[in-house]
């Protein structure tokens, strides 16, 4: 790198402020923020290195995108109004100017599409990998932030979107797995390589009637389905013939059935897992139409414990592992 730490700060990053005067310009050692006595603070970290998160060779425009979006899903989730991020980035001595100007304008316009400013970080240079850190706050009404414990027998399951692209997707770019279908190979891959938070959707469902627990799904349906079970103290039911899925995915699983398990227990879908009691479904349905964006039922919530798959013909499917493990690197 030929820019000093403070030179790529002023350079590039201070104008992802937005000049929102909590960032102070990126002039001190932190940022000051307030909120109005009405709403709380929420707050979620997430840390992306480059051959575990994300490739070495993706467009680091694309790297920058991801990894604020991530923690995009992450407010959603929560119901929470994004409010700004501090990012801390490790960059490898080998960076040149380029590639941090061309990461820089990825960061820029999602910063702009979201309006959720830059109010602080750090900058380092390292021997490698890329390491990405990056902590975003968002903003919710008192007593309404959406948990994974609301959970209760009775409920139904939703997921918002499509499940299975963004780990196809990596398959397709890994070239583990061949698409004919143009269109069909390049949706995959961007979905993969920019997951699309629902923060409107998770700003919409605090105000549903009957909402229960949310989650986004990244680390695969299973196992993040198997954190809200736990978290509530109850069990759940799935109906794979229920699962959303794209024409692409669909494309992909005529020829190899097989690819099943990983649009379960692959993660990178960073949609809303979400249960919600019966009576939210004409909210939910109103939802729908409102957003553009698909939300469908696929199970239930029960008494007892765990995660019970059926498949098409009523038969349980068992999973030897139910999802991505962040400390192992492995699904």
């Amino acid at each position: 790198m030929s820019r000093s730490e403070f030179e790529i700060i002023n350079e590039l990053f201070s104008p992802l402020t937005l000049g929102d005067p909590r960032a102070l310009g990126l002039k001190d050692d932190a940022a000051v923020l307030a909120l109005p006595p009405d709403r709380e603070l929420v707050v979620t970290a997430d840390a992306l290195v480059a051959g575990v998160h994300f490739r070495p060779e993706d467009p680091p425009d694309l790297i920058a995108r991801k990894a604020l979006r991530v923690n995009l899903s992450d407010l959603a989730a929560m119901g929470a109004r994004p409010e700004g991020f501090f990012l801390c980035a490790a960059f490898p001595y080998s960076t040149c100017d380029s590639w941090l100007e061309t990461f820089a304008s990825g960061l820029r316009q999602d910063v702009e599409t979201f309006q959720i400013p830059v109010l602080g970080g750090d900058t380092v240079a390292t021997p490698g990998p890329l390491t990405l850190s990056l902590t975003a706050l968002g903003s919710v009404e008192k007593g309404k932030a959406l948990r994974r414990s609301f959970a209760q027998a009775g409920d139904d399951i939703y997921v918002s979107g499509s499940l299975g692209d963004g780990a196809l997707g990596l398959k397709v770019i890994s070239e583990e797995v061949s698409l004919s279908i143009t269109n069909h190979r390049e949706f995959l891959k961007d979905r993969y390589l920019l997951p699309q938070p629902r923060v409107a959707l998770g700003l919409a469902l605090v105000d549903v009637p009957g909402m229960g627990a949310c989650m986004d799904i990244s680390d695969g349906l299973v196992q993040d389905i198997g954190h809200i079970c736990r978290a509530s103290g109850v069990g759940a039911v799935v109906e794979m013939s229920q699962i959303p899925l794209s024409d692409a995915t669909r494309s992909l699983l005529k020829a190899s059935p097989e690819l099943m398990d990983s649009v379960l227990t692959g993660g990178d879908d960073y949609e809303l897992l979400f249960s919600a009691r019966s009576r939210a479904r004409p909210a939910l349905a109103a939802l729908v139409s409102a957003l553009g964006l698909p939300i469908t039922r696929i199970g239930r919530i029960e008494t007892g414990a765990g995660v019970v798959v059926l498949d098409g013909i009523g038969e349980v499917r068992a999973f030897p592992k139910g999802g991505y493990n962040h400390c192992l690197g492995t699904n």
